[in-house]
């Protein structure tokens, strides 16, 4: 009896330790979230009073984005080299490789070369620098603390749930995500409270502060039926596939801006003048964060149909030569817009197909298909969280073993007939091989085409 006591009271002030630490951290990040988004507004607000006066037209501000990114690449060049590009990843490294030891330098270098980027028309995400900033100012916080390698690493994993979740208004999904991002295929359960207690302080803090969040629940989801089920398939194996391009298009963007031998601050204004010869040939709904084509695909209209190629062009330029921000948001907006394409070539509702876009794309990705698929309930409604699962999952699988953020750690096969070398290690450094079993479906499709040539060879001789 004695020992079962001993056993709860020490489970009791481990659970009383975290719900005050995660509160704390939730708070901090909230705050620190909410400070962000309104300089972002300001700073919008600003380039287009900019354009207008000089070009007498306020959608002129993309004609900043040479300088833009040749002073957002000099500030993390010399600064805070881990606030450059997407951020997120720079974070699952510190935290896998220096138990989550950020230098504090690299939360206010995040934060202004972010909306350096964005005010500027670079194709980014606002998602990054919130989890950037929130792992940030957990480390610090740890260090005041002077807790341990493993106390500090679940701070930082608060910091990214109370980052995503008060910056999309998805506490539960914010919650998950930071656990889910770190491994492919393994979710930290020790870090489960303090996550869920630091993303649901986060968002009610920014809630309170006056951040506004897009939730829509779908006035029309069509009822299940076998057709509805193929079509969700068909869009889950459609949405991997961007998925796999967006990735394979952003490793492409990198090699390309690493063979060009330059001062690296040039290569911000090569990206920035690229920029705006696209956005002059094109469109400048590719620029920034594209908040307004995401909502318009989820509310059924209509919107060019090659939107997603171009953003992932827009969002590689930015994030390869010199633009500083998240992943996420391009990420959405992609989704949303392949998704109403994937509608239009089946004659599906718009809206629907959007929806499962968003989060399809996510799961892909981001090797996240449970954030994605809580996600979609608490963006959409739960009518369309059966559909979502199913695209989210399949997505995540036809991704296969690559990801946005190549520092994330993978011990998980995606198939049976697949065998990774390297597993346990960064995905970027994984190498696959196809190793069909003898009595799997590959394997025995396999023997069949070599028995069939067998009998072709006997033919011709």
């Amino acid at each position: 009896m004695r020992r079962r006591l001993a056993e709860e009271t020490v489970i009791f002030i481990s659970v009383l330790k975290w719900v005050i630490l995660a509160a704390i951290i939730g708070a901090i990040v909230g705050l620190s979230t909410t400070a962000f988004l309104r300089a972002l507004s300001w700073g919008e607000e600003f380039s287009g009073r900019y354009s207008q006066y000089f070009f007498h037209n306020d959608s002129y501000y993309f004609f900043l984005l040479p300088i833009a990114l040749f002073v957002s690449t000099v500030m993390t060049k010399y600064l805070a080299p881990d606030a450059e590009g997407h951020g997120t990843d720079k974070i699952i490294e510190a935290i896998h490789k220096r138990s989550g030891k950020i230098k504090a330098i690299v939360v206010p270098v995040k934060l202004v070369a972010t909306i350096i980027t964005l005010v500027t028309g670079g194709s980014a995400g606002k998602e990054g620098p919130c989890a950037q900033i929130g792992a940030g100012l957990s480390s610090v916080f740890a260090s005041l603390l002077r807790v341990d390698d493993r106390d500090r690493k679940k701070l930082v994993i608060c910091g990214i749930s109370a980052g995503f979740a008060s910056v999309f208004g998805t506490p539960i999904a914010g919650a998950i995500f930071g656990l889910e991002v770190l491994f492919v295929g393994t979710i930290l359960y020790d870090v489960l409270l303090p996550s869920f207690v630091a993303g649901i302080t986060g968002y009610r803090v920014a809630w309170l502060l006056g951040s506004k969040h897009f939730h829509r629940n779908l006035n029309f989801v069509p009822s299940f039926n076998e057709y509805l089920f193929l079509q969700v398939i068909l869009a889950g194996i459609f949405f991997g596939l961007c998925s796999f391009l967006l990735i394979e298009a952003l490793r492409t963007g990198e090699k390309l801006s690493q063979k060009i031998q330059i001062w690296k601050p040039f290569k911000g204004l090569i990206g920035g003048s690229v920029l705006i010869i696209l956005t002059l040939v094109f469109s400048d709904r590719y620029l920034g964060l594209g908040g307004d084509t995401i909502r318009a695909s989820l509310l059924g209209r209509g919107v060019p149909w090659n939107a997603f190629l171009l953003k992932i062009v827009f969002t590689c330029v930015t994030l390869s030569f010199g633009g500083s921000g998240g992943i996420v948001t391009p990420i959405f907006f992609i989704g949303a817009t392949s998704g109403s394409f994937f509608a239009d070539l089946l004659g599906a509702d718009r809206a629907v197909f959007s929806a499962l876009g968003l989060v399809g794309l996510l799961a892909g990705a981001a090797n996240t298909p449970i954030a994605a698929s809580i996600m979609a309930l608490e963006l959409f409604g739960p009518k369309l969280g059966p559909y979502a699962a199913i695209a989210c999952i399949i997505s995540f699988l036809m991704t296969g073993h690559r990801s946005v953020y190549p520092s994330q750690m993978i011990d998980f096969r995606k198939s049976s007939s697949i065998h990774l070398e390297g597993g346990g290690e960064e995905i970027e450094n994984v190498r696959v091989h196809v190793k069909p079993r003898n009595k799997s479906l590959i394997g025995m499709g396999l023997k069949i085409r070599n028995k069939i040539k067998e009998i072709f060879k006997k033919n011709k001789e």
